[in-house]
């Protein structure tokens, strides 16, 4: 009861965006239509372009039952919703500069957190540098590319005006920015403000990076109000924006980029008090995949970067990260809470953009730059290419009266530069590596292509993964990448899942016998895609 008279009480402070009840069957192609608003009819349509950092499709929309996420849930039934979407790499910056530009992370070059990605290709075109050399005006706030992977500018060519940086929009005044970007609760904020005062007293070169090595906590509960951490200032200047460009002659693109729910897991009291901490779901399979290899896991490093008294990190003798029951359940019911928190904010600013009377002839994309490993595996975070990781969040709306739906077949992020500028009526630049999802979109085809494209990297070795929508076929290949010649002498590895029978990839199938004939019909794709690569980037 508690639970559903909270809930009740945010739908109503939201006053959610009114979006008519559509079913979510799959797209039926003799019924999708195509014609424009006839009170728009003509008129270039805007782009509305929302970015959520390490959301994973864990959403009412996406079948997740657990999840109170009422804004995207709503946006979704007139929304196209892409099952079976993956990310280039899951990790923020080669993610986002990949999504960015429709090129895949072995041309931009971008493969961590440090590459710019204009240092390796200063000529290469990205989405809202597309738009405004036709004539639109393109705006941002927030995190849209990884800033570690831009200049300081956020990408300046990008941009009609000055991009609008987290720490230069405005917030709650009584409380102000938060402390190191996160935190607003008194005792974290106390504690802080003290290290930082004896780090400076013992004479430490960098105070601040003293304090975070030694307490950094990987979640936070408080009575901050929204506008007081991160998010709730980006949307208030995605909604600012937005006015600003109703007031605008030309079309626009606006690119609003959300920040939770990345680590940590920090937000008030109510959203954390929508989720019942004695029903938190655990991960089901905790445990490496039966015959899988080992470089396909990882240690969790990022998760053991937020320090803090009451959490002990222990790896096993694989190197996975091992949590006691309560801190796996601590951490799930910030990430959750924090989903909530953000679904908020995209409620407000799809609320400011139908009061506008922008819904009308504005297409709306939201998207996550990746998954988020949740405990499955042993795993937190991302950086792997398994399905938790690679899976992301794509929603599209279209102004346009197409019939919405769910859609199953493969696609991918790099899929997004087209399909905006065939949404728009916008030539398509011949470069791109992904395809326009218009005809998916539209219901004129049910696929696009066979399967999509995730990598990572371990030292050395490149794991290329081919997921279609069934399995999941990753290939490690030593000291090479895609854009190398590539040859069956260069397997380190391989892995195999099948998700019909084996949704928790609990085992790798690809050295079983029954098992072959799929596993070399994708090997096959696998190396006619290197091949590909090889010969258009050579």
């Amino acid at each position: 009861m508690k639970r559903l008279l909270l809930l009740s009480l945010v739908i109503l402070e939201l006053n959610l965006w009114n979006c008519s009840s559509v079913s979510k069957e799959k797209i039926n192609n003799k019924t999708a239509q195509t014609n424009l608003n006839t009170e728009t009819k003509g008129k270039p349509l805007n782009i509305l372009f929302i970015a959520i950092d390490d959301l994973k499709p864990d959403l009412g929309a996406y079948g997740d039952p657990y999840a109170i996420t009422p804004n995207m849930d709503k946006f979704a039934e007139k929304a196209v919703v892409f099952n079976n979407n993956m990310c280039q790499w899951a990790v923020c910056g080669p993610s986002r500069a990949s999504l960015m530009t429709g090129k895949r992370p072995d041309y931009t070059k971008v493969r961590d957190l440090k590459t710019r990605m204009r240092d390796k290709n200063p000529d290469i075109l990205t989405i809202p540098q597309y738009f405004k050399q036709n004539g639109y005006l393109t705006m941002g706030v927030g995190k849209i590319y990884d800033p570690r992977c831009v200049d300081k500018d956020m990408d300046k060519p990008s941009w009609s005006v000055p991009f609008y940086k987290e720490w230069e929009i405005p917030y709650n005044k009584k409380y102000g920015q938060p402390v190191f970007g996160y935190y607003q609760n008194p005792k974290i904020k106390n504690r802080i403000k003290k290290m930082l005062a004896e780090a400076k007293a013992k004479g430490v070169k960098n105070p601040q990076l003293y304090v975070r090595k030694h307490y950094k906590p990987p979640y936070e509960i408080s009575d901050a109000p929204d506008d007081a951490y991160v998010d709730g200032a980006i949307a208030n200047q995605g909604i600012r924006m937005l006015e600003t460009a109703a007031k605008q002659d030309k079309p626009f693109f606006a690119a609003i980029g959300f920040k939770r729910p990345h680590l940590p897991f920090v937000a008030n009291k109510k959203y954390w008090d929508l989720y019942d901490p004695d029903k938190i779901p655990l991960a089901k399979y905790q445990e490496m995949s039966v015959n899988g290899p080992k470089l396909a896991y990882h240690s969790s490093n990022e998760l053991r970067s937020y320090k803090d008294d009451s959490i002990e990190y222990r790896l096993d003798e694989n190197r996975l990260l091992r949590l006691d029951k309560n801190t796996q359940k601590k951490l799930i019911h910030g990430y959750y809470a924090c989903t909530s928190f953000v679904d908020v904010q995209v409620g407000k600013v799809l609320k400011k953009l139908k009061e506008l009377g922008l819904d009308k002839n504005t297409i709306v994309v939201i998207w996550g730059d990746h998954g988020w490993h949740l405990g499955d595996h042993s795993l937190w975070n991302k950086h792997s290419n398994f399905e938790q990781a690679t899976r992301s969040t794509l929603m599209i709306y279209t102004p346009e009266n197409i019939k919405t739906g769910h859609i199953d077949s493969p696609t991918e992020f790099v899929d997004i530069f087209p399909t905006l500028c065939d949404l728009a009526g916008l030539k398509i630049p011949g470069n791109l590596d992904g395809r326009s999802l218009k005809p998916v979109i539209y219901g004129t085809t049910k696929k696009v292509k066979d399967f999509a494209v995730s990598e990572i990297r371990r030292g050395n070795k490149m794991g290329y993964s081919f997921r279609n929508d069934h399995y999941r076929y990753t290939v490690w290949i030593k000291g090479k990448v895609s854009t190398d010649p590539v040859n069956e002498n260069d397997i380190f590895a391989e892995e195999l899942y099948d998700y019909i029978n084996d949704p928790l990839e609990t085992v790798n199938h690809a050295g079983e016998e029954k098992y072959q004939k799929i596993k070399n019909k994708m090997k096959a794709q696998a190396f006619a895609f290197f091949k590909n690569e090889y010969e258009k980037n050579k």
